[in-house]
């Protein structure tokens, strides 16, 4: 594993084949111009924001400077879907003492950032031009870090994430899922006044949700069976149709797989396999869909536990047992499967930035080809918020701009500061690394155990 050494689109395409692996290309990039509707809600074009964590608000939960000034970045970028970073919907469910949490005292500064999105939008693209924004609701379940410190509570145990577990957590009960369902109400509640036009029920990287979906050794309602496993998600997103209508859409960001043995991975192979079983996965989308769900979108993997399977990267804490472009062709192979096994669900795919400039002609194709419906960005829109912009108007992306896999952003909230790019927003965030890498050892590219 090293740098990125493809010097054209035609020598990624050589290697694919070499690997003997299957992407999808396309050079007609007018397909990304494509509009698309949401109950409808217009979506101006098929590129999205990932919601990429900042660690940056205000000890209250609201949005703070930085905050402010990424999704400013990002609004005035051009991507037509805007997908708000993990926001707690109770306060022991906060990751660390910075993470956003809406509540009925701040949301005025919601509805705030929420407006200044959509005029930062405008005064680029003109008054008839806006994304739609998503915001995303959380519960951080294991965990969770509300002062700083642990407080990690857990949906199930895990023989493979409790050795990473400090001695004291908390198994939530029935009981405490069932009065965390209301608290995710009132948080779309509050995002609806707000003005975003959709809240997303969090349901991905082993945080309480989509933990729970893995609860095959749960006992009670929720854990053991499929309907059990899947009732929190589908319960929330039940009440919150029930509570609110049409008036805001509801959709969530899921986990296709954890890359996790049974029984304690979603998305698992139950006879002992090593690739994913996307059986259960096919069902739960699904049964979204016919409960009103109309797009969702998807990852895969634990960025605390095996985080090459979902963020390919070329620099990082271990060298994974498999070259990146594996990882990524995985992960965009596998959301092809659930598409085409749903097709009146529109799935927004993820596994772009690792292609740096070549990312365009995988979206456009894989759009072109039914693979997915939109492509959204990560970690690439941290190091290049305007990606969708030069897209659009020059045809293609800067290589001098886009990301380069490094996993810095991801070290600086391992370390407990303000996320964002270290090598392509040096001036902002190298003083930010440097102050939490003080004192630490520096990260060694060795192997991990051989079950990741």
């Amino acid at each position: 594993m090293g740098k990125f050494t493809y010097n054209s689109l035609e020598q990624l395409k050589v290697n694919v084949k070499k690997l003997g692996l299957e992407l999808p290309f396309s050079e007609n990039l007018s397909v990304l111009e494509r509009k698309l509707a949401f109950h409808g809600r217009e979506v101006p074009n098929r590129l999205a924001i990932h919601p990429m964590e900042g660690c940056d608000g205000m000890t209250d939960g609201s949005p703070d400077k930085l905050t402010l000034r990424r999704y400013e970045r990002f609004a005035k970028g051009g991507a037509g879907l805007l997908w708000l970073e993990a926001t707690a919907v109770v306060r022991e469910g906060r990751a660390n003492p910075r993470q956003l949490y809406i509540h009925e005292s701040n949301k005025a500064q919601f509805k705030q950032l929420c407006a200044s999105i959509r005029e930062d939008h405008q005064a680029i693209y003109g008054p008839k031009s806006q994304p739609y924004t998503v915001l995303q609701l959380t519960h951080s379940g294991r965990y969770s870090r509300p002062d700083g410190k642990p407080e990690p509570v857990i949906g199930t145990h895990n023989e493979y994430l409790d050795r990473f577990m400090p001695e004291h957590f908390h198994i939530i009960t029935d009981e405490e899922l069932e009065r965390l369902e209301d608290a995710y109400v009132v948080a779309a509640g509050l995002a609806k006044e707000a003005g975003f036009d959709a809240v997303d029920v969090k349901c991905c990287h082993r945080y309480l949700n989509s933990e729970l979906l893995s609860g095959f050794t749960r006992e009670g309602k929720y854990g053991g069976s499929f309907e059990n496993r899947t009732r929190f998600l589908r319960n929330i997103i039940m009440k919150i149709k029930s509570a609110w209508g049409n008036s805001i859409d509801v959709t969530l960001r899921l986990n296709a797989f954890d890359a996790i043995p049974y029984p304690y991975g979603w998305g698992s192979d139950q006879n002992g396999g090593k690739e994913p079983d996307l059986s259960e996965t096919v069902r739960l989308v699904k049964m979204l869909r016919a409960e009103g769900v109309e797009f969702l979108d998807l990852s895969c993997g634990n960025p605390y536990y095996n985080p090459h399977i979902g963020r390919p990267f070329d620099m990082g804490p271990y060298i994974p047992d498999e070259e990146p472009l594996v990882s990524a062709a995985r992960m965009l192979n596998t959301m092809r499967t659930i598409q085409q096994s749903v097709p009146d669900m529109s799935v927004i795919a993820t596994g772009f930035s690792w292609f740096r400039q070549y990312a365009p002609f995988i979206a456009a194709g894989g759009i072109e080809n039914g693979w997915f419906t939109m492509a959204g960005f990560g970690r690439e829109a941290f190091a290049y918020p305007d990606f969708a912009a030069d897209i659009f108007q020059k045809g293609q992306m800067d290589a001098g701009k886009c990301c380069i896999a490094c996993g810095k952003c991801t070290e600086i909230m391992r370390d407990g500061g303000k996320a964002g790019c270290v090598v392509r927003d040096a001036g902002v965030y190298v003083p930010i690394y440097k102050a939490g890498r003080e004192g630490k050892p520096s990260q060694q590219s060795n192997r991990i155990d051989a079950h990741i």
